[in-house]
């Protein structure tokens, strides 16, 4: 095909002020990168702390947002191999060394050079992608570009999360904290695992109601009951082996803590500007607690999940709450920042 010069991007200048739908030229290749032609991004609540709440700083300014994308590969650099035009991808959105020995032992996801799309790089809110070849992984024919998109970031970070660091075993308890789209999707993942036992705590009942549907075995809401006392008393005073959170506040991660039974392991993924503080340290040694910090995912992540979608092993099509073109991306990004109608996942689409 032929490949235009000019692209439509939507671009970030200053937090608390709308994104703009630019114009730019269509970035040329490095030899070790391919042009994507953008087909679906999926958006985050990163996108949220970057052009409303100013928690995470990018780069430079301006810069296109979006780290969770899905396309066609459309041209490769000089030095790719193994890559033909017109094949279906998800994109692995943190841009690794390959060589440090973060890389070397299987964690590209805090690689010494790490850079994310949409924070130290352009991302995917535009017509046209340039990345390197290494990041792509193929998406089979029958999974939608969207769900292409999410697994990117949606559904591996509380896979990763899980499985990757806390290592939710078959027959273990687990208390999921937040469910949005990180919590909804870590439902499935402990279901998938083997979970005996699926607690949700949250505020809003629509989403308590969510996970319900999705496994869950017991939902709390935390406005009106406590979430320690309810997982404690559901576990017979034991807590859970593993507790997850995905909301990213002090609160949350001190109940996390507090539900985590002895020799347990808490997992927080949610990001957040407060400061952790869980309990005093004689209960945390004599709790023999693990503390795992979890950020993003790997690229082995995203091929799991390819592949578990693909052969029907999780169903995300219900994930998918709200598209939107990239023209209406300022309403999308409104309707994530203030859950208007409950989103679980909001993607723009570019069909």
């Amino acid at each position: 095909m032929e490949i235009p010069q000019k692209m439509k991007a939507a671009r970030f200048y200053n937090v608390n002020e709308p994104l703009k739908i630019e114009e730019v030229p269509v970035p040329q290749l490095k030899d070790d990168e391919v042009l994507v032609q953008l087909k679906a991004v999926g958006l985050c609540g990163s996108d949220i702390h970057i052009a409303y709440e100013g928690v995470t700083a990018t780069d430079y300014q301006p810069i296109i947002l979006g780290h969770e994308p899905s396309g066609i590969v459309v041209q490769t650099g000089a030095n790719v191999q193994g890559w033909e035009i017109g094949t279906r991808v998800s994109v692995f959105p943190i841009i690794y060394c390959g060589s440090c020995p973060n890389c070397i032992s299987g964690h590209s996801e805090i690689c010494y050079e790490l850079k994310v799309l949409g924070v130290h790089r352009d991302g995917g809110l535009a017509e046209y992608m340039a990345i390197p070849a290494k990041n792509l992984v193929k998406l089979p024919n029958n999974i939608p570009f969207t769900i292409g998109a999410i697994i990117t970031d949606a559904v591996a970070t509380p896979f990763h999360a899980l499985i990757d660091r806390a290592q939710l075993r078959a027959g273990e308890s687990v208390a999921i904290f937040g469910a949005g789209g990180l919590g909804l999707h870590a439902v499935q993942i402990a279901r998938m695992a083997g979970a005996k036992q699926i607690i949700v705590v949250d505020v809003k009942d629509e989403q308590l109601e969510r996970a319900k549907q999705l496994g869950a075995d017991i939902s709390i809401n935390s406005k009106y009951e406590s979430p320690v006392e309810v997982i404690k008393k559901s576990t017979n005073g034991y807590g859970v082996d593993v507790a997850a959170e995905f909301v990213g506040l002090q609160e949350t991660i001190k109940q996390a803590a507090a539900s985590a039974g002895v020799g347990g392991r808490v997992v927080v993924s949610g990001i957040g500007p407060e400061p952790i503080q869980l309990m005093a340290t004689e209960k945390f040694v004599r709790k023999q607690l693990s503390l795992h910090g979890s950020f993003g995912l790997t690229k082995q992540t995203v091929e799991q999940l390819a592949a578990l979608a693909g052969n029907g092993r999780m169903n995300l099509e219900d994930s998918i709450t709200h598209t939107f073109p990239l023209y209406e991306v300022n309403t999308a990004l409104h309707y994530l920042h203030e859950k208007i109608e409950n989103p679980t996942r909001i993607v723009i689409t570019f069909e």
